[in-house]
């Protein structure tokens, strides 16, 4: 296998790398990272450092920022810290929640209703939204990185809509977790979501925006993207499955603290206490020295801005959503 370079639809250069140069690059982000405490290394695997460099089209330095970036955003932040108790109240209606079910590659599946919002707090909808994101990678299995969102359109009207929040919502997914969506499908949105999502686009990287599915019950092509993606008897009925389980506040309240406990556990599992003294979290990423902007191990020049960091290909109606290798979606 070659390395090489091709063109997507969106101006941007996706790199096509050998495995070798992969971890090549893998190799070069630590060096720039250095050492890091216990706390921060759990963040730091390759598997992990591996999104970041996808999201940055593979160049080492503003990968290494992203990376810089998101650890101190989590030393803020604190998204592992955040319990059911905490966010409950944002939970009620059902609005965000983990289905019971999975997609035929197993990965988790986050069903959102926005008509349901029961909050004006941008603050606790992104709080809530986190703690989801955080047990949905929790659920996920050992060789799947990305999940589903199933956004249910019915009920919605002009008032849900929030451009501030899904800016916010856009910074967190892009920013905060890269390469964890896998697809996203708006089952029946309204036709005055059009212009909506027009203005929300330019927010979007556009290996995110591809990555959104427009599905309506009554088209054939969308039954069929559904098809592929779920195993129609685990579905919901609400998205044209055969199962009748849905949201149910209590039922769902023990499932989350049952989350909750392993969450405390994986985040101290494989991390024992160290005996030597911790630096300063913040101090120890400040301290981090890039450098130029230019990456050295880049061939060709990549432009930081969004629209040029493209990487997935728009999938026309019908053809198939769901990626052959379980770890990616061309879209």
């Amino acid at each position: 296998m070659s390395g090489g370079s091709k063109k997507s639809h969106s101006n941007g250069v996706e790199k096509l790398l050998t495995s070798d140069e992969q971890q090549a690059k893998i190799n070069e982000l630590r060096r720039l990272m250095g050492p890091l405490p216990d706390k921060l290394s759990m963040y730091c695997s390759d598997v992990s450092i591996s999104r970041y460099l996808r999201a940055r089209n593979w160049n080492v330095k503003k990968a290494t920022k992203m990376l810089k970036d998101s650890l101190k955003w989590r030393l803020e932040y604190k998204p592992e810290e955040i319990r059911w108790e905490d966010v409950a109240h944002e939970a009620e209606t059902g609005k965000i929640y983990r289905s019971n079910s999975v997609d035929k590659l197993g990965r988790t599946v986050l069903v959102m209703r926005p008509s349901r919002q029961n909050s004006k707090s941008t603050k606790g909808q992104i709080k809530y939204l986190v703690y989801c994101m955080e047990n949905a990678i929790l659920n996920l299995p050992p060789d799947q990185e990305q999940m589903v969102w199933l956004i249910d359109f019915d009920g919605f009207n002009l008032s849900n809509i929030s451009v501030r929040v899904t800016k916010e919502t856009a910074h967190v997914l892009q920013d905060q977790y890269p390469e964890r969506l896998g697809v996203a499908i708006l089952y029946n949105p309204p036709k005055f979501f059009e212009p909506f999502w027009t203005v929300v686009k330019p927010f979007l990287e556009p290996k995110t925006y591809n990555k959104v599915k427009f599905v309506y019950s009554d088209n054939l092509n969308s039954k069929k993207i559904m098809e592929e993606l779920f195993d129609m008897d685990q579905l919901e009925s609400a998205f044209g499955g055969n199962s009748d389980c849905g949201f149910e506040i209590n039922k769902y309240a023990e499932r989350m603290r049952e989350d909750d406990k392993r969450m405390s556990s994986s985040c101290t599992s494989g991390n024992p206490p160290s005996t030597a003294p911790q630096p300063d979290l913040t101090s120890a990423l400040d301290s981090i020295n890039l450098g130029s902007e230019s990456d050295h191990s880049d061939s060709e020049k990549t432009d930081g801005s969004p629209s040029q960091v493209a990487e997935s290909e728009v999938v026309p109606p019908g053809q198939s959503v769901v990626g052959t290798d379980g770890s990616k979606t061309a879209m």
